[in-house]
C-alpha cells in the first residue's frame, strides 16, 4: 500500500469507531493508533456514555496504546481522527510525542491542529507532530452532520410534543 491508502485504510477505521459513538448517542469521532502498520489503540467518543468530559476519542485511543506499548512516549506511531482535536487532546498528542496526526474534517469552533490554534506544531513545546489533514474529510463531515441534524430534529419533535 501507498502511504496515502494506508491514511485511507485507517480513516476508515477511525470512521467505524465514529459510528460507535453515534450510535451510543454520543458526538460521532473516533481514533486510532497504529505502532508498525498495526492498530495499538482505538477509541470513541463515551462522553455522554460515561458522563466524562474527559472521555474522547484520542484519550482513549492513546491509553490502550501506551498500555500496549508499555510507554507513555508513542514516538514511532501515527494517530488517525475523524474530527480535528480539541485543545484538551492536542495536549494529549503532544505529551505523548506522538509524531503524526491525520485528521479527517476540520473544526472551525475547538479545532487546535490549526482552526483556531495548531498546539501540535507550536514552536515553544518540545515535540511537534507531522500533520496530515482531509483524509476521507467528506465521510468524517457528513457523520458529523448527520449526527447533529438528528439531534436538532428530535429537540425540534419534543418541543411540538410538549405544545397544548
Amino acid at each position: 500500500m501507498t502511504p496515502e491508502e494506508k491514511d485511507i485504510f485507517y480513516m476508515r477505521e477511525a470512521l467505524r469507531l465514529a459510528q460507535c459513538a453515534a450510535d451510543a448517542g454520543d458526538t460521532p469521532i473516533g481514533a486510532v493508533m497504529v505502532y508498525e502498520d498495526r492498530i495499538i489503540g482505538r477509541g470513541y467518543n463515551m462522553r455522554n456514555a460515561l458522563h466524562s468530559p474527559l472521555m474522547h476519542a484520542e484519550i482513549e485511543a492513546i491509553r490502550q496504546a501506551a498500555a500496549e506499548i508499555g510507554d507513555w512516549r508513542l514516538e514511532e506511531t501515527t494517530m488517525y481522527i475523524t474530527l480535528e482535536p480539541c485543545p484538551m487532546c492536542a495536549g494529549a498528542i503532544v505529551q505523548a510525542r506522538i509524531p503524526r496526526v491525520v485528521v479527517g474534517a476540520m473544526n472551525p469552533k475547538a479545532g487546535c491542529a490549526g482552526s483556531i490554534i495548531n498546539l501540535l506544531q507550536m514552536d515553544g513545546f518540545n515535540h511537534r507532530a507531522e500533520l496530515v489533514t482531509g483524509v476521507l474529510q467528506e465521510e468524517s463531515a457528513a457523520l458529523l452532520r448527520e449526527f447533529f441534524s438528528g439531534l436538532r430534529l428530535r429537540d425540534r419533535q419534543r418541543k411540538e410534543e410538549r405544545k397544548p
